[in-house]
């Protein structure tokens, strides 16, 4: 029996959303297959490979702001979805922790139980030993080398992007006996990015050398508090200026001083010096796969301190320096071998275990709680695929990674230009069965009052498209005889009369956009109300390419074979209009939209047809048609499934609109949405060039994570 049309939630749903339990079990059947109890979705087929492309800092928002100048992404892609944005985005997708398969007895970071401790034929393959040995050496042979420094982003004599850096001067050679200084700053959001605004210096013996706050040269837009500890009121008095800072440091650094701090780069970056003889923690204590440990964690783990406390107001940046120095001189100390005894991987799957257990507890009734364990089987964090992915034999491709550091900010690699990791990725991607690749927008295009502009602009032009002016009319006309004939083109919002005008308009603000589209495509130039009449949108300059945008959205993948019904009688049910529409040609979903507040169907509906050619044929069928005694209009659908859910949030939201800004603002603003722009576009070539390089059957997810 052939199945009748019924509603689709994979076409459109409720919201169009997917979790990131949903997009971490595809990842990881499409990477795994059935290895490693990985969950078969029902959408995954037999694939060359996968390739995740993450566009760091932007959102839906962005998206549908720069829809024109997203030419190919929105060509190619063909399914789309809402995904929350996550406060660890890639930690969410990879999936928490770094074993596959953690003890359920939960212990301690500081436990040293023989259950803990790996077998001396298992020493050979921990990454600590592959990378140093086994042997004891002395500090020079945990310096970084050149290369090693050029890789992970230091700043570097010669570099292109070091040249007004200031240089230490510290030429003369190291030594194993060479004096070790522990380094850390804190960085405040201004408009010329990360800058930093607090210094701490400590010797080998951890005595204070400097704790000193910096005034940056740009406006700081965000203080950071809760990472920096600082705040308005503590920069206020401050006069210190990096200059004054690069030079106490060369005055207080010896010649053959090595410096040691945790992701070191971000910090001698952000003081903009360069130093040749460094130790970075986040470094030494190797993982696999290039992931690093927290500072948080190895303070605690290796050296059985608390540090960046809860209750603290923002990270002491002496205490992590202090931390940075003592984790390598422990490392110096004992050697790698005794490093690698405390299988710091397993000690984080059980800190996680132990948190996630701590945190079910707290907001589950007690009896739940005591049942869960009677019955054995406490909430396991999700193991990461990526070390599974390496048992297996495959090595996942990682460009333009970047890892949080001890103050929470994102700071590795974030000087690797977009053209740089698009060039390795294009050499790389092809080669490997597994890719996530992420490109990252300038400090200036992340800035909260520009997403805050162009949130309000989105949220204007959405408004307008969703508005249409009608007029004129006869002084005595029947404003209910009006309402009656435009709602037959879709559900309205409101519908005001004008009273600027000499001759009366009306101003209809639809709540979907085939409505407002299919308003001024069939009554301009028609008798309503007894008057002929002309219809359109708003004239503003965010309007003036409307026709062309809406001609792309009708032309969306998404919308292929999609139309739009209008003209229906709210009594109307699902079961009525598949009856009424059982006779159109490859009819295959039906979707009957509901108000969010009331729940109440809509007077309008849409059509998915398996062909095209077969939508096109009913658009002509259904124009003129007759259902209970309501003529029907229609057209080709507009606004895709999460498209469609995010105006009606719009909506039926109470935000209010922005308050006037000064000319200079809206100016600078202009500037960087300009610029904004110009980066979409160069994002959306490299997507092209990276897509077409693929292997056919390779899936490629392009994620939006947004900021929150």
């Amino acid at each position: 029996q052939e199945k009748s049309s019924r509603l689709s939630a994979a076409l459109f749903g409720e919201d169009c959303e997917i979790s990131h339990d949903q997009l971490y079990e595809l990842l990881k059947y499409a990477a795994l297959g059935r290895c490693h109890n990985a969950t078969r979705p029902r959408y995954s087929a037999h694939l060359a490979g996968v390739v995740v492309i993450v566009l760091c800092e932007m959102s839906q928002l962005h998206f549908y702001k720069f829809y024109l100048q997203f030419k190919h992404l929105r060509k190619v892609f063909r399914h789309r979805f809402t995904l929350t944005p996550s406060a660890n985005f890639l930690a969410s997708l990879c999936g928490e922790g770094g074993n596959p398969k953690p003890q359920n007895n939960a212990q301690g970071l500081t436990s040293t139980s023989s259950e803990c401790v790996p077998k001396t034929s298992d020493l050979h393959y921990d990454p600590i030993i592959q990378k140093y040995g086994e042997k004891k050496q002395g500090l020079t042979s945990y310096t970084l080398t050149l290369e090693e420094q050029r890789k992970n982003d230091f700043p570097m004599k010669g570099s292109p992007g070091c040249k007004d850096y200031v240089y230490t001067e510290c030429d003369e050679p190291r030594t194993d006996s060479s004096p070790l200084f522990g380094l850390d700053c804190e960085m405040c959001l201004t408009a010329r990015g990360n800058e930093v605004t607090r210094v701490s210096l400590v010797d080998a013996q951890g005595q204070c050398l400097m704790n000193e706050l910096v005034k940056p040269t740009s406006t700081i837009w965000n203080y950071r508090t809760r990472y920096s500890g600082i705040t308005k009121q503590m920069m206020l008095p401050v006069k210190t200026r990096l200059p004054d800072i690069q030079t106490r440091l060369k005055k207080m650094l010896p010649r053959d001083a090595v410096l040691v701090g945790h992701s070191l780069n971000g910090d001698l970056q952000a003081l903009k010096m360069i130093h040749p003889s460094v130790i970075d923690t986040s470094l030494l204590f190797a993982r696999n796969e290039g992931r690093r440990f927290k500072l948080k964690f190895l303070a605690k783990a290796v050296l059985g301190k608390e540090i960046q406390s809860e209750e603290a107001l923002g990270h002491d940046p002496a205490e992590d320096a202090r931390a940075a120095l003592e984790l390598a001189q422990f490392f110096i100390e004992q050697g790698p071998a005794k490093v690698a005894e405390l299988n710091l991987e397993m000690l984080l799957t059980t800190d996680k275990l132990a948190e996630t257990s701590q945190n079910k507890a707290a907001s589950q009734p007690q009896g739940r709680s005591i049942q869960k364990q009677l019955n054995g089987t406490p909430d396991l964090p999700k193991p990461c695929f990526l070390d599974c992915l390496q048992v297996t034999g495959q090595k996942p491709l990682l460009l333009g990674r970047q890892e949080l550091d001890s103050s929470g900010l994102q700071r590795s690699n974030t000087s690797t230009p977009n053209k740089q990791i698009l060039q390795r990725a294009l050499e790389d991607v092809p080669l490997s069965t597994f890719s996530i690749i992420q490109f990252t927008l300038g400090p200036e295009y992340v800035a909260s009052h520009l997403l805050a502009g162009l949130c309000e602009k989105v949220r204007s032009k959405l408004a307008d498209m969703l508005t249409i002016y009608a007029g004129p009319f006869e002084e005595s006309f029947c404003l209910k005889s009006v309402k009656k004939e435009f709602r037959r083109c879709g559900p309205i919002q409101c519908l005001t009369v004008v009273t600027e005008t000499s001759q009366p308009y009306v101003c209809v603000r639809y709540e979907v956009l085939e409505a407002a589209q299919l308003a001024v495509e069939s009554l301009n130039g028609a008798e309503v109300a007894g008057s002929c009449i002309k219809v359109q949108r708003p004239v503003t300059a965010a309007m003036l390419d409307c026709d062309v945008l809406i001609k792309e959205l009708e032309l969306d993948v998404e919308n292929e074979g999609v139309i739009y019904v209008a003209g229906l009688k709210k009594s109307l049910t699902e079961t009525d209009l598949q009856e009424e529409f059982s006779q159109l040609k490859d009819l295959e979903t039906l979707f009957l939209p509901k108000d969010l507040q009331t729940g109440k169907h809509r007077n309008c509906c849409f059509l998915k047809f398996q062909k095209s050619q077969s939508a096109v044929d009913a658009l002509e069928v259904i124009n003129g048609w007759t259902v209970k005694g309501s003529k029907l209009r229609s057209r080709n659908a507009l606004a895709s499934g999460h498209l469609w859910r995010w105006i009606q949030q719009m909506n039926h939201s109470n935000g209010k609109q922005g308050g006037s800004s000064s000319c200079e603002t809206r100016e600078r603003l202009s500037d960087c949405e300009q610029g904004l722009r110009k980066e979409v576009k160069k994002l959306d070539r490299h997507i092209k060039k990276i897509y077409r390089r693929l292997q056919n059957n390779t899936l490629c997810v392009v994620l939006f994570p947004g900021l929150n």
